[in-house]
């Protein structure tokens, strides 16, 4: 019988969070020794009375871990935590350089947006995960959670069904404009 390897090298996910629970999961993470990074967005809100800096997660529904394979378990069974984000059915592994980039940028900005990205039929797109990681290709449709990709840098025209969530939009196509 073949023996499971399991990973004690801890990496960055991201997981889905209950609404409005981010910083309550992360607190009841780290009370548990995981380490998290839930970035929190400085935002200047008006009230009648008066305005106050107050402190909103930047991602909606998201927290970021970084566990090993071992610890997934525990982070699932946390009240709050739907799931982690995956692609392929597996879990998304998240760069170290990711979420530097994300604390760097919100330690210099307030009043920060973050946008989901829509895909279209023509736009070029990056591949970020998966065994076609950083190649480019158009995208020849879209469905509900998946798009389907065109990879000519290949040497070949490959077609491939990928996640929306394991793609990063390069560049739109050119649309003329008219006056």
């Amino acid at each position: 019988m073949k023996e499971m390897k399991m990973s004690t090298s801890k990496n960055w996910y991201a997981i889905y969070t209950r609404p409005r629970w981010e910083k309550k999961i992360a607190n009841l993470l780290a009370k548990e020794n995981v380490i998290t990074y839930c970035p929190l967005n400085r935002v200047l809100r008006q009230w009648s009375d008066r305005k106050k800096l107050v402190y909103e997660p930047l991602f909606s529904c998201y927290v970021f871990v970084q566990v090993s394979n071992i610890e997934m378990a525990k982070v699932k069974e946390t009240a709050g935590v739907v799931g982690f984000v995956c692609c392929s059915n597996r879990p998304s592994v998240i760069k170290d350089a990711e979420i530097e980039i994300i604390k760097e940028f919100l330690s210099e900005y307030t009043n920060v947006q973050s946008e989901k990205v829509d895909v279209r039929e023509n736009d070029l797109v990056r591949i970020v995960n998966g065994a076609l990681s950083q190649y480019e290709g158009y995208i020849l449709a879209v469905n509900k959670n998946k798009v389907i990709v065109s990879l000519p840098s290949l040497g070949y025209k490959l077609v491939a069904e990928v996640q929306k969530s394991c793609i990063e939009l390069v560049k739109k196509p050119d649309v003329p404009k008219y006056a």
